[in-house]
């Protein structure tokens, strides 16, 4: 812990200039409500980067910038925060005004960079930071994409079955006068309630998703379900590397920055939903404040792996703790990759069964009573 003091204290300009102007940058009131698409924000840092490492004021640069962007909310906020930091405020304040566009990650770290004078490093850091938290949640994103469409593609065909077709062979089943056998029967009371009662479903489905909203508003059981999402087979594993890696760059990306780290912890835990990662993190920002280092409550947690306990150990042991954090990012991004592909190695073959089952099921139910009819008017002749 004391290493991490020392360095911190070897880049007094940006650490100390962040430390005296605080968080409180983050609570300036906005002015209007506006979101953007990652994509946009990350190529707005980059340009702003690459325009600073010219060497053009930094007001100059962002009339640049308004003049590029497509009419819209995203071209109206940068055109006001030039307005504000011509008019005298500095680019932390001229952004925290707008927070739904800007988070707590972008403010601080753009106010190190101010402090320190390397703006348009910090600002690169930014990009690739965004870049990167983007690919992760894009390929999540298309990994679950493929198995969402079968699913919703596939019940909308059972459901059409159910309600068109099983009620033609029901009309078929009755001319026929036959004793069904019992999965065919079963299948048409399955089909007869649904057409019956398919207000009731829809609304036990919306009781049931209002139910579990409220639920997670309790802290318990939010806790609870939050665990459950580490620990679940397959799902559970990618989310535990996407939330370390997350977890990693922020903070490797924070203290790279010159932001002290007791200040980092608190932005990085603001940026974590998870409720027991969170309170891990809060855990571990208490014992540093202790005077501890940062290792210990890390495997006390029981969230974080032991490699990654080990590699933070030998960055606060070596002074190169935002280091060590980055190359931690950067080996379980690569896991989040196999771990992305493993998931749609298996998910794939395992919903193409589950469909073969269930219409192998409908198909077999429906026809069995017609093949017992037919095989009982041939023994007939």
């Amino acid at each position: 812990m004391a290493k991490i003091q020392r360095k911190a204290a070897s880049r007094p300009e940006p650490a100390r200039a962040a430390a005296a102007a605080g968080p409180g940058i983050i609570a300036v009131k906005k002015r209007r409500a506006v979101s953007v698409r990652t994509k946009v924000l990350v190529q707005f840092t980059v340009q702003l980067a690459t325009l600073q490492n010219a060497g053009l004021p930094i007001v100059r640069c962002l009339r640049i910038l308004a003049g590029q962007q497509r009419p819209g909310p995203f071209k109206d906020a940068v055109t006001t925060i030039a307005d504000d930091v011509e008019g005298g405020d500095s680019l932390s304040v001229a952004l925290a005004k707008h927070p739904t566009i800007f988070d707590a990650l972008y403010l601080n770290m753009v106010k190190a960079g101010e402090a320190g004078g390397i703006l348009d490093q910090i600002l690169e850091r930014l990009a690739i930071f965004a870049e990167k938290a983007d690919n992760i949640r894009t390929k999540i994103r298309g990994a679950l994409a493929y198995p969402a469409f079968v699913i919703t593609f596939a019940g909308l065909v059972v459901i059409f079955v159910m309600v068109v077709v099983i009620p033609k062979f029901q009309e078929v089943f009755q001319q026929l006068d036959a004793k069904l056998p019992p999965l065919t029967q079963a299948l048409l009371d399955v089909a007869g309630f649904i057409r019956r009662f398919w207000w009731l479903l829809l609304l036990l489905l919306g009781l049931s998703y209002g139910a579990l909203r409220l639920s997670m508003r309790v802290h318990g059981f939010k806790r609870v379900v939050h665990r459950l999402s580490l620990r679940f087979p397959l799902f559970g594993v990618l989310h535990r590397k996407t939330v370390v890696a997350r977890f990693s760059r922020t903070l490797g990306t924070l203290l790279s920055a010159g932001v002290p780290i007791l200040e980092a912890l608190s932005i990085v835990r603001a940026s974590i939903a998870n409720v027991v990662v969170g309170e891990a993190l809060d855990n571990v920002h208490h014992n540093i404040r202790q005077g501890e280092a940062i290792s210990r409550p890390m495997a006390e947690s029981g969230v974080f792996d032991d490699i990654v306990v080990n590699m933070v150990d030998v960055g606060e042991t070596s002074g190169n703790l935002d280091q060590m954090l980055i190359k931690v990012a950067d080996a379980y991004e690569r896991e989040v990759d196999a771990s992305i592909d493993t998931m749609f190695k298996i998910l794939e073959p395992l919903i193409l069964i589950i469909l073969a089952v269930v219409v192998g099921t409908i198909v077999v139910a429906l026809f069995l009573p017609i093949l017992k009819v037919m095989d009982s008017l041939s023994s007939q002749r």
